[in-house]
């Protein structure tokens, strides 16, 4: 027997819920119903198509582990990180991020992504960034994409992580940055031994 719209939108809420990559056309063959009208429920019931919703599952999996920033707040789109060890993100070179006159990417837009990338990968409440040193290897034009990947390399005698940044465009290094990270739990670590050594 063929279920009522109410009860079959109820359910497809559901089993999205429990499944957010479930497929349009597995729900289809579920309610015994065609894909249209799956997505017209969807639709009703304001529920974001598939890639919407793995996208925004892999987000708030993401924001869970960036503490040092809210994750909107990187330039880019990080698509991978392990807190303390390394991170991805890329950033999509638009109209709105070029010069006019060559479509040539403005440098600051490529620092961002690469520092802002610095500052996620770091595990603390807060981290800045104390000093750079940065080089751009090539031009970056409009309708590219830079592959940002930050590695954490080491630690300074005072507290400070260090975080290499190298952008690609391909296989192209477009720009490199060694970045000297200030992080709020190591200062206090060493603030704290001091304290004791007075």
């Amino acid at each position: 027997m063929r279920k009522s719209k109410r009860e079959r939108q109820r359910l497809l809420q559901e089993t999205i819920q429990e499944n957010p990559f479930i497929t349009d056309e597995e729900l289809a063959e579920k309610f015994s119903v065609s894909v249209q009208t799956i997505r017209l429920d969807r639709l009703e019931l304001s529920i974001p198509e598939l890639r919407e919703r793995i996208k925004h599952v892999a987000q708030q999996s993401l924001a869970d582990k960036v503490r040092s920033l809210p994750i909107e707040e990187v330039i880019g789109e990080i698509i991978d990180i392990e807190p303390d060890h390394s991170a991805i993100s890329i950033f999509d070179v638009k109209a709105e991020h070029v010069f006019k006159r060559n479509r040539i990417a403005r440098g600051h837009h490529l620092f961002a992504q690469a520092n802002s990338l610095a500052v996620a990968v770091i595990n603390d409440e807060l981290a800045l960034t104390a000093k750079a040193n940065i080089r751009f290897t090539r031009q970056v034009k409009e309708n590219e994409r830079v592959v940002a990947k930050a590695k954490v390399v080491g630690e300074k005698e005072n507290g400070r992580t260090i975080v290499e940044v190298n952008s690609y465009v391909g296989q192209e290094l477009v720009f490199s940055g060694t970045f000297e990270m200030y992080r709020s739990n190591r200062e206090k670590k060493d603030g704290d031994s001091n304290e004791n050594s007075n």
